[in-house]
């Protein structure tokens, strides 16, 4: 009996001390699907390539000219404008005189083509998402603002056509952007791995 209360006291202890260890210890945490990360890098990758490609193909053809939303004889290297037929006709939303003033300015055609190159650029070598995905969601906005998708007339009294008052392609665009700048999709099948390597880009998060 003298041994039983010795021992009783340690025992209550040592059985306390594993309770406790047992409780904050972390359940086991089953291992994903290995094939689960890969396929939707490579998704992401497909869907960036493919929207880097959208940005690309407005920039030639606006400066080429190669006769799909651009005529040859309306080609920037021509001496065509890529913004004043698009916002001199502008008819809808409450900023239709400022598009109407920036339409065929320079500065707005420059900031305009360098923007869809760049972000285009970006998208299909994979570096530079986070400014990509920056400066198309501005780019977006401007542009569903100047189509104005809330608006059921445009300024002359007719149907405006909009299918849907806010989720319009603009939006999707702006969403996907971020989504392959916030995922890193640049590493799979582009040079987002070299890029964020480099000193200036690892000692500046946002140029990644």
């Amino acid at each position: 009996m003298a041994v039983h209360h010795t021992h009783a006291p340690r025992l209550a202890h040592r059985l306390g001390a594993a309770l406790r260890h047992a409780a904050v210890r972390p359940a086991p945490v089953a291992a994903a699907d290995p094939a689960l990360p890969a396929a939707a890098a490579r998704a992401l990758a497909t869907a960036r390539v493919g929207l880097g490609f959208v940005f690309l193909w407005a920039f030639l053809d606006k400066a080429l000219g190669w006769g799909y939303a651009t005529p040859s004889a309306r080609s920037w290297v021509d001496g065509g404008s890529p913004t004043k037929g698009f916002l001199s006709h502008v008819s809808a939303g409450p900023l239709q005189s400022v598009f109407h003033h920036m339409a065929g300015q320079t500065w707005a055609d420059w900031s305009f083509m360098l923007g869809l190159l760049g972000i285009g650029l970006a998208l299909v070598g994979g570096v530079a998402l986070r400014i990509a995905a920056l400066g198309g969601s501005l780019l977006m906005a401007l542009m569903w603002a100047a189509e104005w998708p809330p608006a059921r007339h445009l300024a002359d009294g007719t149907a405006s056509g909009s299918s849907n008052p806010v989720a319009d392609y603009h939006l999707v665009y702006a969403l996907l952007l971020i989504a392959v700048a916030a995922t890193g999709a640049g590493s799979t099948w582009g040079a987002g791995r070299r890029w964020a390597e480099l000193p200036i880009v690892r000692d500046h998060a946002w140029l990644r």
